[in-house]
């Protein structure tokens, strides 16, 4: 498959998730997601060097003092694309 082949793939393939929602606006969804999962990220990427820097203590790693974002439990990328339902639904509260 060449490059261009590959890209027309790519863009019907992106035109189905999409759905209806207008390409313009696609950005509305997307741009939030892509900053949730970079914040996700950054955080995994510094509780692992603290973790190292503390020879394996998970506690200490968890410090906020070691984080530039917080995310809190249940609340992290991995845990939300694990959930197919009742996505930002807190049962706690009753409220979206």
């Amino acid at each position: 498959m060449d490059i261009g082949t590959l890209s027309v793939h790519l863009w019907e393939a992106a035109n189905i998730l999409r759905g209806p929602v207008n390409a313009a606006d696609f950005k509305t969804y997307i741009f939030p997601l892509l900053f949730f999962k970079r914040i996700a990220d950054v955080y995994d990427e510094e509780f692992a060097t603290a973790l190292k820097e503390s020879e394996g203590d998970a506690e200490f790693a968890q410090f906020p003092e070691n984080h530039r974002f917080q995310v809190l439990e249940g609340c992290h990328w991995q845990e939300i694309r694990a959930k197919s339902a009742n996505i930002g639904h807190d049962p706690r509260s009753g409220h979206r």
